[in-house]
């Protein structure tokens, strides 16, 4: 059994405390929601944070709010299974897909949309990094994936992530500054030791959703449960008879959620009834390069791009069709 390593828990009571807390404390602190993602990566020793500071006791996190143009709001403290209670819509489809029920009723929306970057060669024991080498996101000086490199390519292993780009989300987010917004695809950078633009003390309280077209989620994985995903492709269909905007993006390929522009410039303009869904999957697959740095490999994810891509308009395009 590996055991948790000490540490302090500190329950602010309001968001304005959560904030002061993380700014006296810096990067010993961690915050915890649901504690999914933390607590296992403390007992591997990959996070050690001196003090935990709990958002259970904050008020208003958890409210979720879902209107008639599928506009929306989702607090960040929702938690996955209550998302993925309506699984119409593509962000309670990519919650779903999460881990295990038990995960899920603990789990929150701003925990996955923040999880950590996961690689084969650093989500292991210490003893086991040690092993083999410390790598970047160990403090080492090379990437075990690439070594001839200068950069971390640990994989963004969100699943709700990619939906999020996909509809355009907006993230609020309140720290010392006070409050701003971040479009979704300018939140995550293309670094595995660096994934978001989170200022130190910075908290994601929630995400805005503006209204948008048709929108679902597909993962990719080696097992029907619990496992992070080895693909994952949101997109998002805006307009009816004829596409107007098209949205497809990929997930733990890269460091960040990975537009397909090429694909997403075919299909606009395109008739939402009978768009070319073989040649965008096949210009999507073309963004993907994954590297040997998670399950199963990287050919055959690669080659599933395509595969999932095509499968997830069509189920785009024919929920039109029975809608229509």
């Amino acid at each position: 059994m590996i055991r948790l390593p000490s540490f302090r828990v500190i329950e602010p009571a309001s968001l304005e405390e959560a904030v002061g807390v993380l700014a006296d404390l810096g990067p010993q602190a961690a915050l915890v929601a649901g504690g999914t993602g933390l607590l296992p990566n403390m007992k591997r020793r990959t996070a050690t944070p001196g003090v935990v500071v709990s958002l259970g006791r904050v008020p208003g996190l958890a409210r979720l709010e879902r209107r008639a143009d599928r506009s929306a709001w989702i607090g960040s403290g929702v938690t996955l299974d209550v998302l993925a209670a309506d699984r119409s819509w593509a962000p309670g489809q990519a919650a779903a897909e999460v881990a295990s029920p038990q995960i899920r009723a603990m789990a929150t929306v701003g925990g996955n949309l923040c999880v950590e970057t996961r690689c084969n060669f650093y989500d292991m024991t210490e003893e086991w990094r040690e092993a083999v080498g410390w790598c970047l996101k160990s403090g080492g000086d090379i990437c075990q994936v690439a070594p001839k490199g200068d950069k971390c390519w640990a994989v963004v292993s969100s699943d709700l992530a990619p939906v999020m780009v996909a509809v355009g989300a907006v993230f609020h987010l309140v720290g010392p500054a006070g409050e701003r917004q971040i479009e979704a695809d300018d939140f995550y950078r293309d670094d595995g030791l660096s994934h978001m633009t989170l200022a130190p003390g910075e908290i994601l309280i929630g995400v805005a959703l503006p209204p948008h077209g048709r929108a679902g989620y597909r993962k990719v994985r080696r097992r029907g449960a619990i496992d992070f995903p080895i693909l994952g492709v949101a997109a998002s269909l805006s307009g009816d008879p004829i596409i107007t905007e098209a949205r497809i993006v990929l997930g733990a390929v890269a460091p960040r959620p990975l537009r397909a522009h090429a694909a997403e410039d075919l299909l606009a303009g395109q008739p939402l009834s009978d768009p070319p869904i073989d040649e965008a999957a096949a210009l999507t697959a073309k963004v993907a390069r994954p590297l040997d740095n998670t399950d199963l490999t990287p050919r055959y994810r690669r080659r599933m791009v395509a595969v999932t891509t095509s499968r997830l308009l069509t189920d785009l395009c024919d929920a039109n069709a029975s809608a229509g």
